[in-house]
């Protein structure tokens, strides 16, 4: 505990024992029998109490009867009943047992607040002679006092033990809470005017209220818990995900978990003495694992050198942090990460890279990154040198301070670095384990001639140019998070293989893909993409048979190997392919061997080693989510349908589109979309109630399904709004379908709600002529939708207006004919 917490505990300590002594001395007790009533009530109240969310404290309803008190008894029974309150509170099932100066401390503060609260309270009645207003002034006043003494002093308390701001620190955890303040002065008034007419005794009943307030805020709090525990849980998994990259980045520069670590720590005292707020603090502890990341990009010879680089090799060196921010940039961190790393070798003068920042204009988080990563580099064994001690390292960076350091940063250091090497020694810190680089697999021969045929010119691009490796490593890492992304528990097997195809086609292309999976001692093809779909798809493959079997069996990827000696496959006279290369790679859990996936291509030698590399990367990656996909889906079955109309979802609408896309590419069909939004839908809802909106809903999906013919695809895209896929078509066949939707909205409309409220809007896109991909087709299709929606609301409102000219002039001809009698306005 820090010194100016000690002041502060002693003086609010003294403080509460003065104002206690003169409470005693001044009181004296009128109706004893009242007193020890409302302790006891008291008391019961106060183990009625509910945990604070964020902070370590507690909050009870004993609150309700102190007030009482403040308005019944005299001052020194207000103290004796604040202060034995406060400790029942604190002692009463509490998790951790409170130490004496806890107890002593929270009497003395509420002692405090209730004192306050009763001065306030006698003190306001002379503000009004008003009697109906004099007693809510007397109560909003006390309450507002108690309130802002007692979370005030605590949040003192905590702020200066902490090293926080008492600000922050009473905003978050304490001021939500206000308004229960303000029903305790409430009820306290209302027992204080039945008090008029019954005896004090009513105020007991006033316990039931208490008990409902009480679990209305248990089970509000209890709901904020449960959030908070499942932030926490994803924030746990964030952090190991950049974890996982760390082990990337540790692979690549040879560095360990324990400079990573050291520095995390380092950074993370500092940026508190530095007053960081909590963004930039979260925002410093990723970026101190994650700030070397761009290394990925930079050739393994030069990283490794035992020596001083070349100044080719320094420029190739000098684009890590460009590199890194650019990869970091596609994750899109809920704080400001990029930056950080963006500026982590930028100098105090101005001399650094990328961008020549200087002093100020050097994010801070960045200035303490750079300081603590030098130091602890130096402290540490490298492949080009050995480790500096402490007070050597330290005066390295001392002579940089203005130069290349920020000096407040240097100072920090300078001042606490035996302290903040304690730290880190005594945080627990566990090494990742290291990927297996360097182990040889005993098992498997090589193939037969035909199984595997890398070529002269794959041999040359697995060692090609430094600027290739580049390219592939950046896109690995990319490669890694989409996929992260992307893939989740809720699809069923088909849609997370179809995620996965999508995938890999933009990072190794392919005429067809096949994942294989294992059933027992066969592999099946359970999805299929491109060339030769049937035959594919009707392959069953024994383990140790064939390219896949063989890749299955040993584990060992196949590289342009032959796709003619697959089982029952083309080595059959009757069958035909174009296909003449195939990458074959064995898909592996610590299980073992779940599947193989297996991209061909037309022509001969199709893949790199650079292909092989990028699969290889992302392989865990395929085959847990492949493994998660099979393993929950006898449990729930096929992706739950839209709840309302039991028709597809978005989700499984988007993925379903991206196949069909992919099928009419590689047979030059055309396809088209429609987006559908009924017009008029909100009207029902205001005029005849949501049941009736959802029946007609029900009832759209369920004539949509029965006028869908083989291979049309009707999904709901949330609201009023539906997808139609129509593959293989064209534009007299759409026409005719739009035609069919809007009579059936009509149709509809009559039926269900006896009125033609509705109408219907289409937009429409064709592959290929409008876009290639399900974003561009879908976005031309919404801009279509939503130009006729507004030609409709045009026509909607001429209508009206020629339909009130007609009725004038039917009025005009009236009032010509000389016995009508006309209706003037």
């Amino acid at each position: 505990m820090s010194s100016r917490a000690k002041i502060y505990i002693v003086a609010i300590l003294l403080a509460a024992a003065s104002v206690t002594a003169y409470a005693l001395m001044t009181s004296r007790v009128s109706d004893p029998v009242r007193l020890i009533a409302y302790t006891v009530a008291a008391l019961i109240a106060a183990g009625m109490k509910v945990s604070l969310p964020g902070i370590t404290g507690t909050m009870s309803v004993s609150y309700v009867f102190i007030l009482i008190a403040i308005a019944e008894l005299s001052l020194g029974e207000v103290v004796l009943i604040a202060a034995l309150s406060s400790i029942v509170q604190s002692v009463w099932y509490a998790k951790k047992r409170p130490q004496p100066v806890h107890l002593a401390f929270n009497a003395a503060s509420i002692s405090l607040s209730s004192a306050a609260a009763y001065a306030a309270y006698h003190y306001s009645a002379h503000l009004t002679s008003d009697h109906t207003l004099q007693l809510g002034l007397q109560l909003a006043s006390a309450s507002g006092t108690y309130f802002l003494l007692n979370t005030f002093s605590i949040a003192g308390v905590v702020a200066l033990t902490e090293n926080g701001k008492i600000t922050s620190i009473w905003r978050n955890g304490y001021f939500w809470s206000f308004p229960y303040y303000m029903i305790g002065a409430s009820i306290t008034a209302l027992m204080r005017y039945l008090s008029n007419f019954f005896d004090w005794k009513l105020s007991l009943f006033v316990f039931p209220v208490v008990y409902v307030i009480f679990r209305s805020y248990r089970l509000y709090l209890g709901q904020l818990e449960r959030e908070k525990h499942y932030a926490e849980e994803m924030a746990a998994l964030h952090l190991r995900t950049i974890e996982a990259l760390a082990l990337a980045i540790e692979t690549k520069d040879h560095t360990t978990g324990t400079h990573l670590r050291r520095v995390q720590v380092y950074a993370r005292e500092i940026a508190k003495e530095l007053s960081l707020d909590e963004s930039e603090t979260k925002a410093l502890q990723a970026a101190s694992i994650l700030h070397d990341i761009g290394k990925l990009a930079v050739p393994d010879y030069i990283i490794s050198k035992p020596g001083r680089l070349t100044p080719e090799e320094f420029e190739k060196m000098k684009i890590h942090p460009i590199v890194g921010a650019e990869i970091l940039a596609t994750i899109n961190f809920p704080y400001p990460v990029v930056p950080i790393v963006r500026a982590h070798h930028e100098k105090w003068d101005g001399s650094g890279y990328p961008d020549g920042l200087r002093d100020t204009s050097i994010p801070l988080g960045a200035r303490i990154l750079a300081c603590v990563d030098c130091f602890d580099a130096l402290a540490s064994d490298r492949q080009y040198r050995k480790a500096l001690p402490l007070p050597e390292a330290l005066a390295v960076v001392q002579r940089e301070s203005g130069r290349s350091f920020d000096p407040a940063v240097v100072t920090i250091l300078a001042r606490r670095y035996l302290e903040l090497e304690q730290l880190a020694g005594a945080e627990p810190i566990q090494e990742p384990g290291k990927l297996s680089l360097e182990v040889k697999i005993a098992r498997g021969e090589a193939p037969d001639s035909g199984f595997q045929g890398e070529s002269a010119r794959t041999s040359a691009q697995t060692g090609g140019s430094p600027l290739h490796s580049v390219a592939a490593a950046r896109e690995q890492v990319q490669a890694l998070y989409e996929l992260t992304k992307s893939i989740g528990p809720s699809l069923s097997v088909t849609e997370t293989l179809s995620v996965i195809a999508t995938r890999i086609k933009g990072l190794v292309p392919y005429d067809t893909i096949v994942i294989y999976l294992r059933e027992g001692t066969t592999l099946t093809a359970a999805y299929v993409n491109g060339e030769n779909h049937k035959l594919f798809s009707s392959l069953r493959l024994p383990l140790g048979e064939g390219l896949s079997g063989w890749v299955a069996e040993n584990r060992k990827p196949i590289l342009n190997g032959n796709p003619s000696v697959e089982p029952g496959y083309l080595q059959d006279p009757s069958k035909f392919s174009t296909l003449r290369s195939a990458l074959s790679l064995p898909l592996e859990t610590p299980a073992g061997v779940i599947g193989v996936l297996g991209l061909y291509r037309a022509e001969k030698d199709g893949f790199s080693g650079e292909d092989l590399r990028v699969l290889q990367a992302i392989n865990s990656k395929l085959s847990i989510a492949i493994e998660n996909a099979v393993r929950d889906q006898p449990a729930a079955g096929q992706v739950q349908p839209d709840a309302l109309t039991l028709l597809p979802h978005a989700g499984a609408a988007f993925l379903h589109l991206e196949a069909e896309l992919a099928w009419a590419a590689a047979r030059q069909n055309r396809l088209a979309v429609l987006v559908c939004d009924v017009d008029g839908f909100k009207q029902v809802n205001d005029r005849l109630g949501h049941r009736t909106g959802d029946r007609i809903l029900q009832t759209l999906a369920l004539r949509l399904s029965d006028d869908s013919v083989t291979g049309e695809y009707p999904a709901r895209m949330g609201g009023d709004e539906f997808l139609v896929v129509l593959p293989d078509t064209c534009e007299a066949e759409v026409e005719s379908k739009i035609e069919r939707i809007s009579s059936m909205v009509r149709r509809v409309s009559m039926e269900i709600s006896g009125d033609p409220l509705l109408g219907v809007s289409v937009g429409v896109a064709f592959y290929p002529d409008d876009g290639t991909n399900t974003e561009t087709l879908l976005a031309q299709a919404d801009r279509r939708l939503y130009s006729q929606k507004a030609e409709h609301k045009r026509t909607n409102e001429r209508e009206p207006m020629a339909h009130d000219l007609a009725r004038l002039e039917q009025s005009i001809v009236a009032s010509d004919a000389p016995s009508t009698p006309v209706a003037h306005r």
